[in-house]
């Protein structure tokens, strides 16, 4: 059903703003009614509400970009529309679509020239907005899904005319997310519809026909903690009625729908390079309650694309409710079907031959297989993988990429693969893909004949251009070279140079001679280059603006330091504008953080100055603070790391209050941060730190904590980085828990959550209960409650009320907070 009750009902708990009410040390405990939506001080409210920059998107041969003007936060009215939670989705009832909250519309249009520069505005109808633009494999149309008042149109805009026009009426299906894709030579689309005569959706029973039963016969079945899963038999009657979708094939000359095949929940569909066939993945009864729809019995066929006749089924697999917590668990069966995309129609799929348990003790943990049209003959390996598939990236005939890793090791290998002599693979890069200074980048790619994206390789063929970070202690410097298919090794043709961070988005050629590239630095705006590779500084293809000036004279610098055993550190150090260390000293100042586990303890020590980034905040950023007078030290380094096999959350509390001391002396040593007046906070689990460091030490004057889970019982099978169960590990979900040491949180500290959370592990019912209990133990605390908001904060007034608590917290707590006893001062970090 709607879940408006339940929604208001929260809705009433947030406005009302549930919170304790103290002063000077006091405790008392008050429900304010009535509180409305406050505005954070200027200038934050004017930089939120500045145009957003377009958004860009480039066309297949390369030769023009689109500029999507974009819409700024929505108010809280269209966040609060009417929505479904079902079987992991949430969906806009009303257009069978993406709720707004998720979702960033688009409202105007534009073609620019790469090679003249020259921009012509594509005429919308009045209020347009539209999401899901793709081009056609020519690049001469973009198609767009079209809000209407009951529904999704599909549109296309054409690059010769410039204009737009209405191929379909309110009738796509987008509740599974992108409802069409385009079809080989540009022939047309195919859509997912709602299906034709499908009536009014089925009606609350004015009473329950039955109790709601779930049952277990003694398999084993850690279920990790998921939102938004189907309650009863009404749920599971609206998700049938708003996930049923009709295949259909629409004509680009005239709109014209032709119907594929039966309806059904239809899942995801993906055209063949021919375009002969459809691989399509459809859900099935009996549903869970437990699990979201991507675990429901799942039926993969390959169909025809004329008239939807069944072809191949490649597995018809049951309810998947019974995986082992281990990221690496996977369904036994195929899995991960895909279109080879440099042939015309060959089927390439995955099947662990660890019956998908990574805890097995075997050689081969998954093996590739692929089979070509028309599907009778038996299926050929591809290639052995002794870790987890990864994907493939597809090439020419006798040269594929395909990805394997391993989450406890954190190991990645990249093979070769001749798909003309399937069987063997060779290794040509194995690293730990956490190592970000060893990164050999990603292979860049092309648009090949069929219309499908492959991989792009150097006019000799004996090469593969890449791309990638360029991460050094100094800074990110993208770069593009050439990968030796013989030996995995790479050669940097480009690289970008300070002060600049230059990222290749493409090339504007096949030869490789002409870049087409993202630049910003410290002081200039990201926009879009074209350049040739080898000399030249090129020229600008757009000139956007900064839309947030009064953040101009803000600084920032890299600082780095060392934990006490030793291990590097850095953070990203901000000050307001116009701030003189010599004459206005220390500032207040927050630290936002969010804890990261490692395997190995060199990786984890990785320190990346940020100097040549271009920073301007938006949403809920807590960078909005450098307005107000304050200090930030942006994502200090927070490793939790295992050492000598042991697990890294073991001695998660003792390396989080190690990581945090370095950081509170480093910046004291640096003389920017008064030591008696430093808050931290984060979002998600770097709430969860927030609570921690609080609880376990007394470094802090206050915290901010967003989003957060604070009782780790409540996510018993697993969390995060943490692949063991509760009752595998008793002891360290206790210990990590803040939950259990509220007593021992003797700072204020702001609980703030968003009503509808749909984050995996932070439902709301966790600050909830954190809130209830520190309010027990007398703590400093207040909860405010976000109605309609998810994991993030989406409405603008939601965005400007979290930014006034924040700011009036700080102000509050932390800048006007009483003297306490000074500690010992701390050896002076590097600066960079």
């Amino acid at each position: 059903m709607f879940d408006i009750q339940f929604r208001r009902r929260a809705a009433a708990l947030a406005s009302t703003a549930v919170l304790a009410a103290l002063t000077g040390g006091a405790v008392a405990s008050v429900a304010v009614a009535g509180e409305a939506y406050r505005t954070p001080p200027a200038p934050i409210a004017q930089i939120l509400d500045a145009a957003p920059t377009p958004a860009v998107t480039l066309s297949p041969e390369r030769k023009t970009l689109a500029l999507l003007g974009r819409e700024n936060l929505p108010p809280i009215r269209a966040v609060a529309d009417p929505i479904l939670r079902l079987g992991g989705y949430r969906i806009n009832p009303r257009t069978n679509g993406p709720i707004e909250a998720r979702t960033t519309w688009s409202n105007s249009l534009a073609f620019e020239d790469v090679k003249t520069g020259a921009v012509r505005e594509v005429a919308l109808p009045q209020g347009a907005r539209f999401i899901l633009p793709r081009w056609s494999s020519d690049g001469q149309q973009l198609a767009l899904v079209m809000e209407a008042p009951t529904g999704l149109e599909l549109w296309v805009a054409d690059l010769k005319t410039a204009k737009v026009r209405k191929l379909t009426g309110p009738v796509l299906n987008a509740a599974f997310g992108a409802a069409y894709d385009w079809l080989p030579g540009d022939a047309g689309l195919i859509i997912r519809q709602v299906p034709e005569g499908r009536g009014a959706a089925p009606a609350q029973p004015a009473a329950p026909e039955g109790p709601i039963v779930q049952q277990s016969a003694g398999r084993t079945a850690a279920i990790r903690t998921y939102q938004d899963l189907l309650g009863d038999a009404h749920d599971e009657a609206l998700f049938d009625h708003y996930f049923t979708s009709q295949l259909a094939r629409v004509s680009l000359a005239d709109g014209a729908i032709t119907p594929v095949g039966a309806p059904g929940v239809i899942s995801g569909f993906s055209v063949s390079p021919d375009g002969r066939f459809l691989l399509t993945t459809r859900l099935k009864r009996p549903y869970s309650y437990l699990v979201p729809a991507a675990r429901f019995p799942t039926e993969i066929q390959v169909v025809d694309a004329t008239d939807g006749k069944l072809v191949k089924t490649l597995v018809d697999r049951p309810l998947a409710d019974n995986l082992s917590s281990a990221f690496d668990a996977v369904v036994a069966g195929p899995r991960s079907p895909q279109w080879r995309d440099d042939a015309p129609a060959t089927l390439v799929w995955v099947e662990a031959q660890d019956g998908g348990d990574p805890k097995k003790k075997v050689e081969i943990h998954d093996r590739v297989l692929m089979q070509a049209a028309p599907f009778e003959a038996a299926p050929v390996t591809l290639v052995d993988l002794d870790l987890r598939y990864g994907g493939i990236e597809w090439g020419r005939d006798d040269f594929a990429l395909v990805h394997s890793r391993w989450f406890d090791n954190r190991k990645e290998k990249r093979l070769a693969v001749d798909p003309s002599k399937p069987g063997a693979g060779r290794v040509l890069i194995e690293r730990n893909y956490q190592d970000r200074y060893n990164d050999p980048g990603s292979a860049m790619s092309r648009r090949n004949a069929l219309g499908e994206e492959v991989l792009h390789f150097t006019p000799d063929g004996k090469g593969l251009f890449v791309s990638g970070e360029g991460a050094t202690a100094k800074g990110e410097f993208p770069f593009v070279g050439v990968m030796n298919l013989a030996d995995g090794k790479t050669t940097r043709l480009w690289q970008a140079k300070a002060p600049y961070y230059e990222a290749p988005v493409t090339f504007a050629d096949e030869a490789g001679k002409t870049l087409i590239t993202r630049r910003e630095s410290k002081d200039e705006v990201p926009n879009y280059f074209v350049k040739p590779l080898k000399g030249g500084n090129g020229r600008a293809l757009t000139k956007f603006v900064d839309r947030a000036p009064q953040f101009a004279g803000v600084t920032k610098q890299t600082i780095t330091y060392n934990r006490a055993d030793g291990v590097k550190l850095s953070g990203d150090l901000y000050l307001p504008a116009g701030y003189d260390k010599a004459k206005d000293g220390p500032l207040p100042m927050l630290m936002w953080a969010y804890p990261e586990e490692f395997t190995d303890a060199s990786v984890a020590g990785q320190t990346v100055d940020a100097g040549n980034r271009f920073t301007r905040p938006g949403g809920a950023s807590h960078l909005f603070l450098l307005t107000q007078g304050y200090a930030v030290l942006d994502g200090p380094g927070m490793p939790i790391i295992g050492k000598d096999g042991a697990e890294p959350n073991d001695t998660y509390v003792e390396q989080l209050v190690a990581d945090a001391k370095a950081a509170v002396d480093a910046v004291v040593a640096l003389g920017v941060a008064d030591r008696d007046r430093i808050a931290v906070g984060g979002h998600s689990y770097g709430a969860f730190m927030t609570a921690n460091l609080l609880a376990h030490s007394d470094l802090f004057r206050a915290g901010i904590a967003r989003s957060g889970a604070y009782n780790r019982t409540l996510t018993p099978f697993g969390f995060q980085s943490e692949q063991r169960t509760y009752w595998q590990a008793t002891d360290t979900y206790t210990k990590m828990s803040p939950f259990t040491y509220v007593k021992q949180v003797n700072e204020p500290i702001l609980l703030i959550h968003g009503e509808a959370d749909d984050n995996s592990g932070t439902f709301p019912i966790q600050s909830e209960r954190f809130y209830a209990a520190l309010k027990g133990a007398g703590a400093t605390v207040r909860y405010t409650v976000l109605p309609y908001e998810a994991h993030g904060y989406r409405a603008r007034e939601s965005v400007m009320h979290t930014l006034w608590e924040m700011t009036d917290w700080m102000d509050r707590y932390v800048k006007n907070a009483p003297p306490r006893a000074a500690a010992p001062a701390a050896v002076a970090p590097a600066a960079k």
